[in-house]
């Protein structure tokens, strides 16, 4: 990392770090709206943040808000999304980003569990009425909040009058939520500090330039939000905002912004490899440089495909809402590591491999995966789920397995909810989907255990077939999966073809409980 990034990095607050930045380079570009017509796009300079963030934030003092509140927003991913957030930050108020494909059932939820006093949300945005379903639901709940329609207009006052900046960055004024891959989301506390941690740990391993120009394809109110904002924060350089990612149609604005690092996670990575196949020999984005992503799981032969195919590097990492970044590989690592493992963590963040009752486990040896560092949450609004997710030292217990490498780089092996116990021997899911994706008629697989009276549970393999794909039959892939090696007592004994795999709407991470759920 820079010398002026790290610097940057030591802010006490996400507020102080945007002034620190808009000082430095007030006339350089930070946002870019990417439009369908390219005559609306827009863009947004540092300066032009931080003066536009400090009117907004006028004006929602002028209405009322004031540190001590909640405001829940439920927006795109908007250049006005992104102020109205820095607005709230600039007034140390409390914030809880809810992710835009919630409805009623999420977002009461969430109003409930914080007591929010405010509610912004776009009003009618791709065909869904949100003013209507803020007036079905919010008579329902004990505090009652205002809403506030601010998708293009936002409140406008005089900075003047404005109180003092915050300057504790270690209060909890931030509430995200888990993405849906439980069935009900749980409330997660950060920090500025934690955020700026996990943004800093994004950037020290992607060496990233000022001028680099990133991108921001997923729901900016996901906890991968504030971390990329962090990134640009620190390094000086410019993000395209998509505020309706779909494939073909956003390439169109990659290529005109000279796009040239992207990503989101392993189905970003797979889009852009559909489409790089329509037009072999020709580069898909010709400014693209780097990949780069989380939050589920990469096959091996994916980081080669994208290799050989994109011309460009695939850099993985492994983050979470209760730490937006814990490990991140970075461009320099060996074709192996960033192939097989998830990359190294950060000086600052502390991973703990242990045996189920916590005791340490040496480097090679697979175990439960645990966390130490700035960058980790403060635990759940519920105090039982907090008191449940930190063990006696001070680590949060992820649910993920894996093992430390020699080199520091960690390797996920699966969940501990994802070891399937058949006839009383553990079978990772994980090494079954690895040798799943690279069969031809296979685009994606997720694998499951579901209760079954003789052997406890049985092996489900779902499977996407790519287009064109011949249909694929149990006895087929269990022929392959011998042929690779998998062990017999691993093989599926029930697969099930799906036209999509269920999927949140913030990184496409595959939702195994509803599989469970349906095939059960």
């Amino acid at each position: 990392m820079s010398g002026t990034a790290h610097a940057l990095g030591a802010s006490r607050t996400l507020w102080e770090l945007v002034a620190r930045r808009a000082a430095l380079s007030p006339g350089a570009p930070v946002l870019i709206q990417a439009a369908d017509d390219p005559a609306d796009d827009r863009t947004l300079t540092f300066g032009g943040l931080r003066d536009r963030a400090e009117r907004v934030a006028a004006g929602l003092h002028a209405l009322g808000v004031a540190p001590g509140d909640t405001v829940a927003w439920q927006l795109p991913t908007r250049i006005e999304t992104v102020v109205l957030s820095l607005a709230l930050a600039r007034l140390g108020v409390r914030q809880t980003p809810v992710i835009p494909v919630y409805r009623d059932r999420e977002v009461t939820l969430a109003l409930r569990a914080t007591g929010a006093a405010y509610y912004a949300h776009p009003g009618q945005w791709r065909g869904f009425d949100y003013g209507e379903m803020a007036a079905r639901i919010t008579g329902d709940l004990d505090l009652e909040p205002r809403a506030l329609t601010a998708y293009d207009a936002l409140p406008d006052g005089d900075p003047a009058l404005l109180p003092p900046a915050p300057e504790d960055g270690t209060e909890v004024r931030w509430v995200y939520w888990t993405s849906g891959t439980t069935s009900d989301p749980r409330g997660v506390r950060h920090t500025d500090r934690s955020l700026i941690a996990g943004g800093s740990c994004l950037a020290h391993a992607l060496h990233l330039r000022t001028d680099d120009v990133g991108s921001i394809a997923f729901p900016y109110a996901h906890i991968g939000g504030p971390d990329y904002l962090v990134m640009l924060l620190l390094y000086g350089f410019p993000a395209v905002l998509f505020e309706k990612f779909a494939m073909p149609g956003a390439l169109d604005g990659y290529r005109r912004h000279g796009v040239t690092t992207a990503g989101g996670s392993t189905a970003f990575y797979s889009m852009f490899l559909t489409e790089q196949r329509k037009r072999p020999g020709a580069p898909l984005i010709p400014t693209l440089r780097l990949l780069a992503g989380g939050g589920a799981a990469k096959p091996a032969e994916l980081y080669h495909e994208v290799v050989a195919e994109l011309g460009c590097q695939l850099t993985h990492g492994y983050g979470m809402t209760e730490a937006p970044m814990i490990t991140m590989g970075a461009p320099d690592d060996t074709p192996e590591h960033l192939a097989t493992s998830e990359g190294r963590p950060p000086e600052a963040m502390e991973i703990r491999i242990t045996e189920p009752d916590g005791k340490p486990l040496p480097a090679g040896t697979e175990g439960e995966v645990r966390l130490r560092g700035e960058a980790v949450c403060k635990g759940y609004l519920d105090d039982a789920q907090t008191a449940e997710a930190f063990d006696c030292d001070g680590f949060l217990i992820t649910g993920d397995l894996g093992r430390l490498l020699e080199s520091g780089h960690l390797v996920l092996t699966g969940r501990t909810k994802d070891i399937i116990i058949r006839k009383g021997e553990n079978i990772s899911a994980k090494e079954i989907e690895q040798l799943l994706y690279e069969h031809p008629a296979v685009g994606d697989a997720a694998v499951i255990g579901l209760p079954d009276r003789e052997r406890g549970e049985r092996v489900c393999a779902v499977v996407e077939q790519p287009e064109g794909a011949p249909d694929v039959t149990l006895e087929e892939l269990t022929t392959y999966l011998r042929a690779e090696g998998l062990a017999t007592y691993k093989l599926p004994e029930q697969l099930e073809v799906v036209s999509a795999l269920p999927r949140n709407e913030a990184l496409r991470k595959v939702l195994k409980y509803k599989l469970r759920e349906r095939f059960a």
